[in-house]
């Protein structure tokens, strides 16, 4: 089952549409800078920050490359104490699972921790296929589900909603599924939240069964790890009688040791904390502590395909921190949603092409050009997940993938221009068109705003600056390499550049006559030649300073 959502456009098309609204702009502005500012913060407290994250990068693809054998491993801790394991190949027999468990207590409602695996499977739509409701308990999960909406964030599901657009969909919708927000309720904070702890409460305490993920599963004892802000993933992992954690392969760790490595790394990155509120740890079945029935499924659906992919299973090391959201300039303007995907940012340019195959829609092939390449995603990413790395890569799969087929637009300009490139003569005559091209394009902006078809696609986000008057082939033709009527030593016109210096000789000391003699002002003298020779460089603006 494909982890993007059904009917969505390709990311341009989408990411148009937010870049239209202008509250969903400022809302995300305000919510990226403020959380990225807090991790800058806590980030700089920590003096081996740089070796932790090598640390974490290390202990991942460790366990990667054998990964069949902790998994294995953690299946026998787990059974030993007392949990049932589960595997589930793909998404749809993971909601068959859950759903066969949760129907044999002939129950109607279960109640959830956030969970990016869940998400990932649908398995909210699949258990209400089946007469089951599932709660979101989580505060930013809950404004979704009640907004009747989709995520926009790994950690901040609810980013792209401000505080008065909270209150409505309370004031509106709480009623309808359990207790009514009160008619006063403001869009203060503590308001806002107390509604919704009193709107929980009751699920809370009726729910016989509850639906977790897991942060970490350690192998050597078989403990899955949750960690929270809020309390609500406490109130989930205790109360209920049954519990079942749904578990992706990759979120296996070795050790207890490994752990240590993870704790400091992720609430950092993720809330901007030294430390998360609440950790819980559970291992297993407890007699009168707890869930007295523990399910565990372990989730493929796409990750040893991942994998395989040598490249791309860096995206495998993902603690879903968020880091990269905040700090990506494509996430901050377009938000979640035009990423079609319950991945968004640029974790999720990679992991959702990944997953599903570049060729599996429009969404897939749209990601891997979701991004600047500015490489703000790697600098910050706790595991040091090169993304930018993976997203070039998953562009070559792309283009790859379109190669038997019909050939796209993007594919016969590139021909065009491949042939004219390996012609001197189409060359000449496409640098005088270009030339020519002025005339009736940009003469008064100086730009070029749009581009006749099919290059109309690619001006209708940018700007194409206008073709020179004049090529340098023209150019190095008429002056004869830059020598007024050809005559050595007698150079037409001097450029020079800051931090670069040009300058012509003639005569015996010169090397070849009339020829210039480039020096880098930093290095004070031209390539070689003698500092105190006649070729040393005249001064540049960096010699002056």
């Amino acid at each position: 089952m494909s982890v993007t959502f059904v009917g969505m456009p390709k990311f341009p098309i989408a990411a148009a549409e937010a870049l239209a609204n202008p509250q969903l702009r400022r809302n995300l502005r305000h919510a990226t800078q403020t959380i990225r500012a807090k991790r800058a913060a806590v980030v700089a407290e920590v003096p081996d920050w740089a070796e932790l994250r090598t640390a974490g990068a290390a202990i991942k693809d460790r366990t990667l490359r054998h990964l069949d054998d902790y998994l294995l491993q953690l299946e026998e801790n787990l059974t030993a104490a007392g949990a049932t394991v589960h595997w589930a190949r793909d998404a749809a027999e993971a909601n068959r699972i859950v759903a066969d468990i949760v129907k044999s207590h002939d129950v109607k409602e279960v109640v959830k921790v956030k969970s990016m695996a869940t998400q990932e499977i649908f398995l909210n739509e699949a258990l209400e296929a089946e007469g089951i409701e599932a709660w979101e308990t989580d505060l930013a999960e809950l404004i979704v589900q009640l907004g009747h909406d989709r995520p926009s964030h790994i950690l901040v599901p609810a980013i792209h909603r401000n505080r008065s657009e909270v209150r409505e969909i309370f004031l509106r919708e709480m009623g309808n599924v359990g207790l009514a927000a009160p008619d006063d309720l403001t869009d203060v904070p503590r308001d806002l939240a107390g509604a919704a702890r009193r709107h929980l409460r009751e699920k809370f305490l009726r729910a016989k069964v509850a639906i977790s993920g897991a942060n970490f599963a350690i192998a050597e004892t078989g403990t899955l790890v949750v960690v929270e802000s809020e309390g609500n993933g406490r109130m989930c992992l205790t109360l209920p009688e049954v519990l079942i954690s749904v578990v992706g392969i990759e979120k296996v760790l070795p050790t207890w040791q490994d752990l240590e490595v993870f704790m400091q790394i992720l609430p950092r990155s993720s809330t901007g904390e030294r430390m998360n509120p609440y950790t819980s740890m559970w291992t297993g079945v407890h007699a009168g502590d707890g869930p007295q029935e523990v399910h565990v499924v372990l989730l493929d659906n796409g990750r040893t395909d991942v994998l395989a992919d040598t490249v791309g299973r860096q995206a495998l090391r993902c603690i879903r921190c968020s880091a990269c959201l905040n700090v990506c300039p494509v996430y901050e303007r377009t938000g979640g949603h035009a990423y079609g995907s319950v991945y968004p940012g640029p974790i999720g340019a990679i992991l959702t092409p990944l997953l599903n195959g570049v060729e599996a829609g429009p969404v897939e092939a749209s990601l891997p050009y979701a991004s600047s390449l500015c490489g703000a995603c790697y600098e910050v990413c706790p595991v040091a997940i090169d993304i930018p790395t993976v997203l070039v890569h998953l562009r070559s799969e792309v283009v790859d993938s379109h190669r038997d087929g019909v050939p796209t637009a993007e594919a016969i300009g590139m021909k065009a221009i491949s042939r004219i490139f390996s012609s001197p003569r189409l060359l000449r005559v496409a640098q005088r068109a270009g030339s020519l091209s002025r005339l009736v394009m940009g003469r008064h902006s100086g730009r070029i705003s749009t581009l006749p078809p099919p290059f109309s696609a690619w001006s209708s986000a940018r700007d194409a600056p206008l073709p020179a008057q004049e090529s340098f082939r023209g150019w190095w033709v008429r002056t004869n390499g830059g020598h007024s009527s050809g005559e050595p030593g007698r150079p037409e016109q001097i450029r020079t550049e800051p931090g670069y210096s040009t300058i012509y000789e003639s005569g015996p000391d010169s090397g070849a006559s009339g020829q210039p003699m480039y020096g880098s002002a930093s290095a004070g003298h031209a390539e070689g030649s003698d500092a105190s020779g006649p070729g040393r460089a005249a001064p540049g603006p960096a010699d002056q300073q």
